[in-house]
């Protein structure tokens, strides 16, 4: 058994699919206890954490600064609306959401070539300026993409499988918001699972040698501006199926929801999470979705206006952030690592003396050196 156990240990692929089949089984039993509600609150999650999955890679694995992720998620929700205008475009949900990867994917690409050009805070300010000009694309082709009154996406029928085996394991048929929730927990166990195959591949190292030094990784043989393209191209590619997850949550797509605030929105999950970790991305999504309602609902009940309640979310948030960085810098993931790293080399038994070490009392001859 231990032996089976150490081979699982070193097989990277076994070991990911072991945890993603635990995430599957998890997924469906809280899907299958929690109300309407809670499923669309879940749903948020899912589509926040897959993009901040692509990005924490990036900036954490590759070191490239992007403010302009909430841009590629708008090429990706546009794709969906367009492909689900009405009831009866009949298109599957599994292709939807390929088409507007595929789509983004050839838009990373593209932004990618020109930001392996760039470094630190042009970088930076190059995706800044994407975030800012893409939603300006809605309002100019107006006529095919809604203008300032968005696109509205009908979220199409749920497959006859899909409702057989639902009411099979809970005896009662799904709801459209339970199934959206279900295909997003899906997408993100599947981007979660590539990511982190890829993060332990000779492509990962790549990307890890690139951040670590440039130099050193051109003189090893590494091409600086492939690794830099294919590092954004795969964050682009969660970036645009996180977009078909918002389109199917929010039942629509508009400018407005593409705004620089949610590119900043994604940077903050990836901070409070901890730079490369794909658990902090979840964390990082899990409290920027329930604790503004969280703090909303408390500020209720301690008898303030509807107004002032809201009004306080934002001040709670942005009180964890500095929080977190100044008593946390690596995020909450990273530092609670780093915290069970040292207790556990602390627990540790130290090396115990060799029994044919010299004894203190007995005087050594050195060398000029001092050596014994």
């Amino acid at each position: 058994m231990r032996a089976l156990l150490a081979r699982v240990r070193e097989q990277t692929l076994v070991r990911h699919l072991l945890v993603a089949a635990v995430a599957v089984v998890v997924v469906v039993a809280v899907l299958t206890a929690v109300s309407d509600y809670r499923s669309t609150q879940l749903t948020q999650m899912a589509y926040l954490a897959t993009a901040a999955g692509g990005l924490t890679v990036l900036t954490g694995l590759n070191g490239q600064i992007s403010l302009g992720h909430g841009a590629l998620m708008a090429f990706g929700a546009y794709t969906t609306a367009l492909l689900l205008p009405d009831q009866d475009a009949g298109t599957p949900l599994p292709l939807v959401i390929l088409a507007a990867t595929a789509l983004t994917v050839v838009v990373g690409v593209v932004v990618g070539v020109a930001a392996a050009r760039l470094h630190g805070p042009y970088l930076a300010g190059a995706t800044l300026a994407l975030a800012i000009a893409v939603p300006g694309i809605a309002l100019h082709f107006d006529g095919r993409l809604g203008g300032d009154q968005g696109l509205r996406v009908s979220v199409p029928e749920i497959p006859r499988w899909a409702t057989d085996t639902a009411y099979y394991l809970t005896g009662s048929d799904p709801t459209r918001s339970k199934y959206v929730s279900f295909v997003a927990w899906m997408v993100l166990i599947v981007v979660f699972v590539l990511l982190a195959n890829l993060a332990r591949s000779r492509v990962g190292r790549r990307w890890a040698a690139v951040r670590d030094d440039e130099v050193a990784a051109e003189l090893a043989g590494i091409d600086l501006g492939r690794a830099r393209i294919s590092a954004f191209t795969v964050s682009a590619a969660t970036a645009g199926a996180a977009g078909a997850l918002l389109a199917l949550w929010n039942r629509g797509v508009s400018p407005g929801a593409f705004s620089l605030t949610l590119s900043l929105t994604l940077l903050a999950i990836v901070v409070l999470g901890g730079l490369g970790s794909l658990t902090g991305a979840l964390v990082g999504a899990a409290l920027l979705t329930f604790l503004p309602k969280v703090v909303t609902d408390a500020g209720s009940d301690l008898g303030l206006s509807d107004i002032r309640a809201a009004e306080l979310s934002p001040l709670v948030y942005g009180l964890v952030m500095v929080l977190v960085i100044l008593l946390a810098p690596r995020g909450l993931v990273g530092s609670l690592l780093g915290l069970a790293h040292r207790l556990r080399r602390r627990s540790s038994p130290g090396p115990r003396p060799s029994s044919a070490a010299p004894s203190s009392a007995t005087p050594t001859r050195t060398t000029d050196e001092g050596a014994p």
